[in-house]
This record gives C-alpha cells, structure tokens and sequence, in this order.
C-alpha cells in the first residue's frame, strides 16, 4: 500500500476512534440513569469479552491463547483487577456523582498522573517541561472543580472529583504495569476481562444484585462494552501502526474531549458552563506540553 494511502487509512482509523471516545461519556450517563456503576461494570465487561473474542478470531489471533506462558497469563490475570475492575468501578461511580461535563475532562488528567508514578516506580525524573505541564494541568482541576461558579471552588461534588482523579492513578498504575507485557495487546485486554468478570459479578452480588433484563440501561452498557471496551482498543492500535507520524495521529486525541461536550449538551441537555471550558482548556495544555519534548541546548 502507497504511503499515501497507509496516512489516509490511518487517519480514518483514529478519527473514528476519536468519535468513539466523544460518545462515551454521555452513554455513561445514560446507563447509569436506571443502574448502578457496578451494575454497569457488569453489563460493559461481559459484553466486551464476547467483543474482544470475535475480534481475535476476525484477526486470526485465537491460536495466541496457546501460546500465552503461566507467567503471562498471571501477569494480565492481576492487571485485570486494576482494569477494569477497580478502574471504571471507580469512574463509573465518579460520573454517577459529577455532571458529565466536569468527569470527562477530569478523566484527562490520567497523563499526568502518570508523569508522577513513573518517578517512585519506574525511576523516571520529572523535567521542568513536566513540572510546567502537572502544575498547568492541576489548575485545570481547580477550574473543573468549581462546575460553574467561579467563586465555589471544589463545592460542587468533592467525593466526585476525588474519585475521577483517583481513577485517572489506577489507569496509570495499570499502564505502568503494561511496560513489561509482551503479550498481544488485544489479547492480553481479552484476558483482562475475563479475569475481572468473577470479581465484577461478586461485587454485584453483594451490593446492587443483577440487574433486570428489561432494564432501560442496558443497551447503553452493552454499547460501552462493545465501543469503549472493545472496537476504539483496535482502531486505536490500527490507526499508530499504519501512520507514519504517531505524533500526528495522538494529536486527533484532543479533538475527543470538545466533540464529547457537544454530545454531552445535545444529547444529555446540560448546560456547558464556563469553568468547563476553562479546565479543559488547562488540561489538554498541560497534556500538550508533557508530551513536547526539551529541545536540547
């Protein structure tokens, strides 16, 4: 295929990835108006499984589960207590709390949070530009955190905010423990999943019960399953393996977060405050400028 082509081709690929990730948001909000986050979890989760297993076997990858070592397979069995067990447990509960508009920027300061861990657990050093780009980001928080008045900062939902940011560690500390894993990345989210199935249904059991099959919810779950869980995971490795510029592909993220908003006014009717777009704002510079790198000299 002409280079040319392979652009184009990746391009698609990440901007129906970019599209994805705009509308998950807003079908958080909508399953979690008749179930709760665990049951959500559930739903997502079981659903994904079947997602990732036909996409293996559209791929050709089932025979990879031969080939998967007893330390391989433990190694992606405990990633999946992190995710998705205890990462969307905690964002799903956080966005049951906080108005869409404030949890989904907030879900972006995972990048963040991962410049931090890697000093105490991978040895990294933070420069100056990380330095600028955490303290740029974190103001962002304190923006998001007022969800709409500028003079009542962190009043809206404290336990909220606290639970989307302390999600955005679990998602760091889960690629952290990615660093080392040599298994096919859509195989090891398969085992993740499927690890994390008895611990998601004991939760369940033990705190909202199953929910009913004709709950209005549960389409939206299923959705999360397939889209969020799933298919964005494959476009997504698609889309860097067919550029010839990952920096121009990762760029199309930050299309994500204002496409999100616009589903999030449109289809769930909340009124974009100001605060919001200032928080992002800082957010996304923040990320921006993590990602530059120094130019030497």
């Amino acid at each position: 295929m002409p280079d040319a082509s392979r652009q184009r081709l990746a391009y698609m690929y990440g901007l129906a990835t970019v599209l994805i990730w705009s509308t998950v948001a807003t079908a958080f909000k909508i399953a979690l108006r008749s179930l709760e986050p665990v049951q959500l979890l559930l739903v997502a989760d079981a659903v994904s499984i079947v997602t990732l297993f036909g996409l293996l076997a559209l791929t050709g990858k089932l025979v990879l589960l031969r080939s998967l070592s007893a330390a391989d397979l433990l190694r992606n069995c405990v990633l999946g207590a992190l995710n998705p067990f205890l990462y969307y447990l905690v964002l799903f509960k956080a966005y049951s709390l906080l108005p869409a508009q404030v949890a989904q920027p907030l879900n972006y300061t995972w990048a963040v949070t991962l410049s931090i861990l890697s000093v105490p657990l991978l040895g990294q050093k933070l420069s100056r530009r990380d330095l600028a780009a955490i303290c740029i980001s974190y103001l962002g928080v304190v923006a998001l955190s007022a969800q709409g008045e500028l003079d009542g900062v962190a009043l809206g939902n404290p336990l909220g905010i606290l639970l989307a940011l302390g999600s955005t560690i679990i998602w760091a500390l889960y690629w952290i423990g990615n660093t080392r894993n040599s298994t096919d990345p859509i195989l090891a989210l398969l085992v993740n999943f499927v690890a994390a199935l008895p611990l998601i249904l004991a939760a369940t059991l033990i705190t909202s019960g199953l929910p009913a099959w004709d709950n209005p919810g549960l389409a939206a779950a299923a959705y999360v399953g397939v889209f969020e869980m799933g298919v964005s995971f494959v476009l997504w490795l698609k889309a860097m393996r067919l550029t010839d510029s990952t920096a121009r592909i990762g760029n199309l993220i930050f299309l994500s977060p204002f496409l999100s908003l616009a589903f999030i006014h449109l289809i769930l009717g909340e009124r974009i405050h100001p605060t919001t777009y200032l928080g992002l704002a800082f957010i996304l510079a923040g990320n921006l400028i993590g990602r530059k790198k120094t130019v030497p000299g």
